[in-house]
């Protein structure tokens, strides 16, 4: 299966904000106020040196684990910003990377989130970053090509009601009342859709409690298809973020074929306002989401689109939501560890168990891989250090270090650069005050 370069990536990513538009440098806006870039520069940086404290594989085990699990994403993101400015893009940074809001997110979750997929720029970045790669022909072919292989022995349609481990066997009922039976169960949906399932002998109080307290994210996903890739007229690449509350997408990326063909803008409504704008009409919303592109792009021809899709992740019973599971407040540190302990012959996968790139397809592979091989460990044809083996790193597309400059791990924060000021500013006045006094003899001197 071949991947392909996204072709967007040397045109110029825009951020809209209060109707003015902005170039992107690195992971942030383009800013004239020097307040801000050292905001935007501590905020980046305070996220990943926190983040480098948390072990990916056991972040309830970090050094403040339990005092960051009680902290939500917002009450971090006022600790460590100082502007309005970033604590906006901050919030959307949270909103893009995990659909939900810095006040439902755990801030132990959410750090531990963004460096077990390597960092703020590695998340965010679209170059050498995790958005920067697809496949030809769509990721569904993983599926459809595994699915081809094990010839009719894939079920579809088969919701799961029931796992009774009381007898040698496992036997898993499904909701057509056929029954199947086996001496292991792997299961790789999100926790929560978990408890739709009736269990012989029951789960164990702290698992039945978290899968509990384990919401999904909200996205509507939106692909407006166009004659032409319009945008690239002006350099754009297609990929903006819209911080106005009243546009309902706060971040697209170009989804035009890699030939060319099939020009696209696909659009995410995230979170609050994809729960917002559930009840309008799929055609509504089309015509917001065009009204709010033209006016991103200052170009007529976002309002005439040739077609619209969407898919509204909060509507589907067998997911819930998308893309993954957060962990709200106080949960992580309490029962986190619980996440992939396997229950008698129950095995659990799913990217929610990942260690690297939760969230994403890269960590359901690794999480099945590593329940796959948990099982074979249990039925003693491999050895218990064999169970997490590492990734191997792509040959075809490696990921590059990221780097900073002296000035971006030395300069200080905004409120930091005050604090200097002020203090340069007394020491100066006191000096100058002394050196007055001396000379009108205001003072004895010895």
């Amino acid at each position: 299966m071949k991947i392909c370069s996204v072709v967007f990536q040397l045109f110029v990513v825009l951020c809209v904000f209060q109707g003015k538009s902005r170039n992107f440098t690195g992971i942030c806006p383009s800013t004239w106020n020097p307040l801000v870039y050292l905001d935007y520069n501590n905020f980046w940086r305070t996220m990943d040196k926190m983040g480098k404290e948390i072990p990916p594989d056991a972040p309830w085990d970090a050094p403040h684990a339990e005092e960051w699990d009680k902290m939500t994403m917002k009450e971090l993101i006022n600790k460590i910003c100082w502007t309005k400015a970033v604590r906006d893009f901050a919030t959307v940074f949270v909103n893009v990377n995990v659909t939900s809001e810095p006040h439902e997110v755990s801030a132990l979750w959410f750090l531990w989130y963004v460096r077990q997929c390597g960092g703020t720029s590695r998340i965010f970045s679209i170059t050498n970053g995790g958005q920067e790669r697809k496949f030809k022909g769509g990721s569904g072919q993983i599926s459809e090509k595994i699915m081809e292989r094990l010839k009719g022995r894939v079920k579809l349609e088969r919701p799961v009601i029931s796992i009774d481990q009381t007898g040698d066997n496992v036997l898993v009922e499904t909701l057509n009342h056929e029954i199947y039976e086996g001496k292991y169960v792997i299961s790789a949906i999100p926790p929560i859709l978990t408890t739709k399932i009736h269990y012989k002998p029951e789960l164990p109080p702290k698992r039945n409690q978290l899968i509990q307290r384990l919401p999904m994210g909200s996205v509507i996903k939106c692909m407006m298809y166009y004659r032409e890739a319009f945008w690239r007229r002006k350099g754009y690449c297609g990929s903006f973020i819209i911080e106005d509350e009243e546009s309902p997408i706060g971040i697209t990326i170009d989804d035009t074929k890699p030939d060319g063909t099939f020009p696209a803008i696909m659009g995410f409504i995230l979170t609050r306002k994809a729960v917002k704008l559930a009840h309008l009409s799929k055609e509504e919303r089309k015509k917001k989401i065009c009204e709010a592109y033209a006016k991103a792009l200052g170009m007529k021809e976002a309002l005439q689109p040739v077609h619209y899709e969407e898919k509204n992740w909060t509507m589907e019973q067998y997911s819930g939501g998308c893309y993954t599971a957060y962990f709200p407040p106080g949960i992580m540190h309490s029962y986190g560890r619980i996440i992939r302990q396997p229950v008698d012959r129950i095995y659990f996968a799913g990217t929610e168990t990942a260690s690297q790139w939760s969230g994403y397809m890269e960590g359901a592979v690794q999480a099945g891989e590593r329940a796959a091989r948990e099982v074979l460990h249990s039925m003693g044809k491999i050895s218990k250090s064999e169970i997490w083996m590492p990734e191997p790193e792509s040959k075809d597309v490696p990921a590059r270090p990221f780097t900073t400059t002296f000035w971006e791990r030395n300069l200080p924060s905004a409120p930091g650069l005050l604090c200097l000021l002020s203090c340069t500013l007394c020491l100066t006045s006191v000096a100058a005050a002394g050196l007055f006094i001396c000379k009108k003899g205001l003072v004895a001197r010895n």
